[in-house]
């Protein structure tokens, strides 16, 4: 089956946070998984950079808004090697085939009768980039996803879309099983739309905001930036041309899935599915939504000074450890808070004593006891783990590996190979090689949560010889 995955595009007004590092990373242990079971994947990831807060943001930092953009959308392709991300396409708002296909979907919706123009007064959200109703703002008339932020009044002529003409396609859309997980989320969706849909505006007079793509036959306007952004999923693909055929692989033929934060089913599962209906292109089949990451109790801010940076993260554990403490340790769905104290415990409990020790203990005893050729009965390349994968469950997938880690110390305190070789040679041999191939095990079940570990010990085993520290002691 052909697959398709992509996250969100993150904004550029500022540099990545451990959020888009999980997205990214989840998003990759399926990609991996899916292309070791044999089949075809499409990985896109990118960012998103038009829109007034990072017009607002170059603006403030005194610079030139393209230079701005290229050096923040710079930090997040290094992600790429930063966290081993092994995506295909890393798609930019700014590139050319881009902004064709945002035209595009609009002229499709235009025809369809879908856009139309008008005088409109609200209270826009700068955070959010949209116009809030009044059962999205706080008592005190803030938004409800940035408190901090005051929603601005504007009067202005912008295009709008009907988004009420796609309340029942949106309900039965909804109702199909799976379209949404968690579950709750999908009932959330489903509620919110059953309450009444709407229309809303996609454009902004480009004389206040000149930092987007230009709507068809109307210069004076740009569009809304997630209008704009959302057609990322398909412009990735090649959409409208298709010329490689990918989008017509990946997206008409193939099995599609959009990760996202809990703050985006409004965007990612209503608005783009009713956008998709309008310019009749099939709609996506699954969209998953993942909880927040908090630290000592509080959400992540500057002005609290308790960011954590997953580029930090990578300075000081390494790739393949942060892979592991983001996927183990946060929870799929629900919020999560870490600390680096915490951080620092996991890292040394399971990775340092854990899985580090175990495979330096085993190879140690196969290197002295066992020769290269007596191991090829390696255990078959199955994963028992991966059934977690299918409700995304990463963190119970780990939780597998590592009471299989846990087990197999288990048995080495109670057989004692390492006593056992000495009075019984080839009883020894035969302990330790059953010691060798759950190594193996283990190994195979880690390649799509920590790749170039799984590979570093496949390859120690290969070798019969015990690897270097795979996790070195914290200084």
């Amino acid at each position: 089956m052909a697959r398709y995955i992509t996250t969100t595009l993150p904004y550029v007004n500022d540099v990545p946070h451990i959020g888009h590092a999980l997205e990214f990373l989840q998003a990759d242990v399926l990609a991996r998984t899916w292309r070791l079971n044999g089949e075809d994947v499409f990985f896109s990831t990118g960012t998103d950079e038009h829109g007034q807060k990072i017009f607002q943001a170059a603006e403030k930092a005194g610079e030139d808004i393209q230079a701005y953009v290229d050096r923040n959308a710079a930090e997040f392709e290094r992600l790429k090697s930063a966290l081993s991300i092994s995506n295909d396409a890393f798609i930019r708002t700014t590139d050319p085939k881009h902004i064709e296909a945002a035209q595009e979907i609009w002229k499709r919706c235009a025809d369809a009768g879908d856009i139309y123009k008008k005088a409109y007064t609200g209270l826009y959200c700068v955070g959010c980039e949209a116009f809030k109703t009044e059962h999205e703002l706080t008592e005190d008339k803030h938004c409800v996803l940035h408190p901090n932020l005051v929603p601005q009044e504007i009067t202005e002529e912008n295009y709008f879309f009907r988004f009420s003409k796609y309340q029942d396609a949106l309900v039965t859309y909804l109702e199909g099983d799976q379209v949404i997980i968690p579950e709750w989320r999908r009932t959330e969706a489903l509620n919110f739309v059953q309450g009444g849909l709407e229309d809303f505006s996609i454009s902004r007079e480009a004389a206040k905001l000149s930092w987007g793509i230009p709507v068809p036959g109307d210069d004076s306007q740009v569009m809304y930036v997630w209008f704009d952004a959302l057609t990322s999923y398909i412009s990735t693909l090649g959409w409208p041309a298709d010329a490689e055929g990918q989008f017509h692989m990946y997206w008409e033929e193939g099995r599609t899935l959009q990760m996202a934060g809990k703050d985006q089913v409004r965007f990612q599962s209503l608005m783009w599915q009713a956008m998709l209906m309008s310019a009749n292109i099939k709609n996506t089949d699954q969209v998953f939504y993942h909880g927040f990451i908090n630290s000592g109790g509080v959400k992540m801010s500057k002005s609290l000074g308790n960011v954590i940076s997953p580029l930090e993260l990578v300075d000081k554990y390494g790739t393949e450890a942060t892979r592991y403490l983001l996927l183990r340790h946060v929870h799929p769905v629900e919020d999560t808070d870490i600390t680096w104290e915490r951080l620092g415990e996991w890292y040394t409990a399971n990775l340092v004593n854990g899985l580090g020790n175990l495979v330096a203990r085993v190879m140690k005893l196969a290197e002295t006891h066992l020769t290269a050729d007596s191991k090829m009965n390696l255990f078959a390349q199955y994963s028992s783990a991966e059934k977690y994968l299918t409700a995304f469950e990463f963190n119970k997938a780990l939780d597998e590996i590592w009471e299989r880690i846990g087990m197999v110390d288990e048995r080495i305190q109670n057989e004692k190979p390492f006593n056992t070789v000495k009075e019984d040679l080839e009883k020894g041999k035969e302990q330790i090689q059953i010691l060798v191939n759950e190594v193996h095990r283990i190994a195979y079940e880690l390649a799509p949560y920590m790749p170039e570990t799984s590979e570093e010990i496949i390859a120690s085993l290969r070798e019969n010889k015990k690897p270097e520290n795979l996790f070195p002691r914290l200084a």
